[in-house]
């Protein structure tokens, strides 16, 4: 006949804080990713058609800057310069979710002090262009042309502390694809980075019409 062995673990006040707080974090983590794969799930469906809505790009720049100060914190210098005004034609919702990656995705990877510059600008061809400019870690050169594939990550390590779930840029090409656009990458290790997305001439189909 054997005997069981019972152990009991007290935990005191802080370590019981602690505990629940690292529950509350991996929940909101799982939480995170569970929409970010929801959100991509339904950009890749046929069954999803594009808005054609018309919104003014100007309220939807301004929010952003908001949001980005908001969650800096005071931490970097986030500024906004919008060259020329803009309504553009397609899913508001979308386009706020892919420009917020971009901006939170600068503010997650930008060190307290550092600059972070919001742009917006009608190009030549009448294509329209929204830019995030850090002055962050940067990226080498032979990351960035996977940075926009599903859970690839430069630095696992730094991307588990900043609370990434390897899919926020993976969502912004859907949506700009979606769009008839794209994004483009400029960056060198210690130097930032700047994420530039895109839209096609306007007509073509017609995307970003100049406002008069």
């Amino acid at each position: 006949m054997t005997s069981g062995v019972q152990v009991w673990c007290y935990l005191d006040d802080r370590q019981r804080t602690r505990f629940l707080q690292l529950m509350q974090e991996q929940a909101a983590s799982m939480q995170r990713l569970v929409e970010d794969l929801l959100t991509l799930s339904a950009l890749e469906s046929e069954h999803n058609p594009l808005s054609d809505e018309r919104f003014a790009v100007v309220p939807l720049l301004l929010a952003l800057s908001a949001d980005a100060k908001g969650l800096s914190k005071g931490n970097h210098e986030v500024s906004l310069d919008i060259g020329d005004a803009a309504t553009i034609v397609g899913s508001r919702e979308e386009l706020a979710s892919a420009f917020g990656n971009l901006v939170s995705n600068a503010i997650r990877y930008t060190p307290a002090k550092g600059a972070i510059k919001l742009a917006w600008r009608i190009d030549d061809d009448g294509s329209g262009v929204f830019a995030v400019t850090d002055s962050g870690i940067g990226i080498a050169p032979e990351h960035i042309p996977r940075l926009t594939e599903r859970f690839y990550r430069v630095d696992r390590s730094r991307s588990r502390a900043t609370g990434g779930t390897g899919l926020g840029l993976a969502i912004v090409k859907h949506i700009m694809n979606r769009h008839r656009g794209g994004l483009v990458v400029a960056s060198a290790e210690g130097e930032g980075s700047t994420f530039t997305a895109y839209f096609p001439m306007a007509g073509a189909p017609e995307t970003v019409v100049k406002a008069s």
